[in-house]
Formats: structure tokens, C-alpha cells, sequence
């Protein structure tokens, strides 16, 4: 059914509220109701709101949908993510909302969070899917506590992953729905200094900051429980929050998208300057121990930077080389949000592989 939402649309975009059997939540669609499916999942500080010009993009025979996922904007705040599964809630969710539509198969799009979770579903889900497209997606292997592109842990207990990698002062900046400039940790920084590359802003970045303030915050929520360690950087991931369910204490194996059987076709499209997901990510903790700014880091031996683009490379290989396809494009002078800082180079990618 139709619902008045809190969160303003463009036009072409219809926001309706839907209850499954796991969730009930926002889901935003464009284009004919009979249209092939295309799924936009989206990724951390965000919500279904970011994908809605690349929605309205869409050729005409396809038909958006993008919901709020699990802990971000309209979603209900009783369901939280058991971050022990890893994308397993958010995948449950996927799942459950195309059953709720009754769509077989989609076209499969997911963004930093989201493209992580698209890893799952192919590994799990794989017949559901016609292709699946990554836009700066997170490693295979998750956010944090990584060595090296097979995605050995640096410590047992997977130090250095899981809720510690957000700022309090971030969270705190958050919770106070501040918009300015002023400070060094306001929400508006984050997403000019890791998100785009500045000098970009986004046209509707007010609708950006809407979305961002309506994550769900807390021990539960973001930035979930922290665990202590004895390990650099001092903390381990706990076990609730979509934060702590990007630690790779707790993601599938990669294998089990090796093995999975069909293998639909994949885009991976990535800003060159995107320094939210790189092999030396902005916020990784090794560049904060560099700077001194977490004292006892025990050099690159132990814990070098996560190399997130070598990880993502090598498990799409293994995937090419078990009988799936895969594409890179890197789009120049680009941040961590191509779909919108370059909207025609990231359409012309998109489209031609949507409609292959």
C-alpha cells in the first residue's frame, strides 16, 4: 500500500511500506510495475534514498526497488542485526521482501554495506539472481583485521574489525543530527573527506544527511557493542550491528561464492580515488597507528593495512576462474560513490551490463 513517508522523494520515485515475515520497512520504487527488477541495496550511513537518481536512470523496461535496509532509516528499530550471522539478516531480509513481491529473479546492485551483502546472496541465493553489479563494494572479507588478499586475520580475535572502528565523537555528532562544517567529525565532513571526493557535492546532499541521521544508534545498532582486546588496536568485534556484521570473524567464506552454482555475470565499478574502500582505506586503524594517533601499532609486519581492492580482485578471480564472469571499471577523479559523483560514466557501465 501507499504511506505518507518522513523522507521526501523525486518525482518518479513512489515510497511504500511493506511487512514481511522478517521486516517491515521503506521500499522505494521507479518505473513500470511490470518492469525487469532491479534491487539497489545500500550501504552504510545511508538509505534506499541514494540510489533514487539512478533509479530514475534505469532504461525503461526496468523497474526499481530499493528498500531500507536492517538498522537504517525507516526500517523498524525493533529488528536489530545479529552481527554472529554476518550479511545473514540482511540477506534474510532480500530474500524474504522478493518473496513478499513474488519476484523469482532481479538484477542484484549493492554499495560498500550493500555490495557485501551481495556476496552473500550470490554464495546462498545464487538461482535468484540474473547479474549482480558492486559499486565500491567492501572486501570479501569484510571491514578490518585483515592481512592480505586470502584474508588472514592479523590477531585470533579479529582485532581491529568490528564496532571500535567508528569515532565516538562521530556517533555523538550524529545523535545530534549536526549539519555544519564546523567540526573535524560532523557528518557532512565524513562524507565530503571519505564518501565523494571534494570539491564534489551532491545536488540533494540535505537528502544525504536526512538519510545518514536516520540510522539506527546504539549498542545495538551503530556502532554496535565493542569487545575489548589485548590485541592493536585494543578492540574486537562484538555482536550486534550491521558494523560488527562486517568483521570477517563473522562473513561466509569466500569459497562458498567460488562454489556456487549458477555463477550470474558481475560488474565491479569503483572510483579511483575512493578512500573509504582502498588497499590504504582513510579509516582503516593502521592509518591512525601510522600517525600515532593509536598509540603500540606493532608495525606492517604484524598488522600491515587491509588490502581491500587486492582482497575484492582476488576472490572475483577464483569466481572467474570456477566459470563465472566478472568486469573491473575504474572511473577517474571518482570517490567511493560513483552511481552518484559520475552519474553518465557510471550509467553507461551499469546499463550495458544490466541489459547484456
Amino acid at each position: 500500500m501507499s504511506y505518507r513517508s518522513a523522507i521526501p522523494t523525486l518525482e518518479g520515485i513512489t515510497a511504500r511500506w511493506l511487512v514481511t515475515p522478517r521486516l517491515a520497512t521503506r521500499v522505494l520504487f521507479s518505473g513500470p510495475e511490470r518492469g525487469e527488477p532491479v534491487l539497489f541495496l545500500h550501504g552504510n550511513l545511508s538509505s534506499a534514498t541514494w540510489w533514487e537518481e539512478t533509479m530514475l536512470a534505469l532504461p525503461p523496461r526496468f523497474r526499481g526497488i530499493a528498500p531500507d535496509l536492517r538498522g537504517f532509516g525507516e526500517a523498524d528499530p525493533e529488528k536489530v542485526v545479529d552481527a554472529t550471522r554476518g550479511m545473514g539478516d540482511f540477506a534474510d531480509d532480500v530474500v524474504a521482501l522478493l518473496d513478499h513481491l513474488r519476484i523469482e529473479r532481479c538484477h542484484l546492485v549493492g554499495n560498500s554495506l550493500g555490495g557485501v551483502i551481495v556476496y552473500h546472496l550470490l554464495a546462498v541465493h545464487p538461482v535468484r539472481w540474473i547479474t549482480a553489479t558492486l559499486v565500491g563494494p567492501g572486501s570479501p572479507y569484510g571491514f578490518g583485521g585483515t592481512k592480505d588478499e586470502r584474508g588472514t586475520p592479523c590477531f585470533p580475535d579479529y582485532a581491529g574489525s568490528g564496532g571500535g572502528l567508528f569515532s565516538p565523537k562521530l556517533v555523538q555528532r550524529i545523535a545530534a543530527r549536526d549539519r555544519s562544517t564546523d567540526h573535524r567529525f560532523s557528518p557532512r565532513n565524513a562524507l565530503r573527506d571519505l564518501v565523494y571526493k571534494r570539491p564534489f557535492v551532491p545536488p540533494r546532499e540535505e537528502a544525504m544527511l536526512d538519510a545518514l541521521f536516520q540510522v539506527h544508534l546504539g549498542e545495538r545498532g551503530l556502532p554496535g557493542d565493542i569487545e575489548r582486546s589485548p590485541n592493536w588496536p585494543y578492540f574486537a568485534p562484538g555482536r550486534w550491528g550491521a558494523t560488527n556484521a562486517l568483521s570477517p570473524k563473522y562473513l561466509l567464506s569466500a569459497e562458498r561464492l567460488w562454489r556456487a552454482q549458477p555463477k550470474p555475470p558481475v560488474l565491479w565499478v569503483r572510483g579511483e580515488d575512493d578512500v573509504a574502500i582502498s588497499d590504504r582505506a582513510a579509516s582503516d586503524p593502521v592509518t591512525f597507528g601510522e600517525l600515532g594517533l593509536i598509540p603500540g601499532w606493532p608495525g606492517p609486519d604484524v598488522c600491515p593495512h587491509q588490502p581491500m581492492l587486492r582482497q575484492t580482485r582476488y576472490v572475483l578471480e577464483r569466481y572467474r576462474e570456477a566459470g563465472g564472469h566478472y568486469a573491473e571499471v575504474v572511473i577517474p577523479d571518482c570517490g567511493h560513490v560513483a552511481f552518484i559523483e559520475k552519474p553518465r560514466e557510471f550509467n553507461e557501465a551499469f546499463h550495458a551490463h544490466l541489459c547484456s
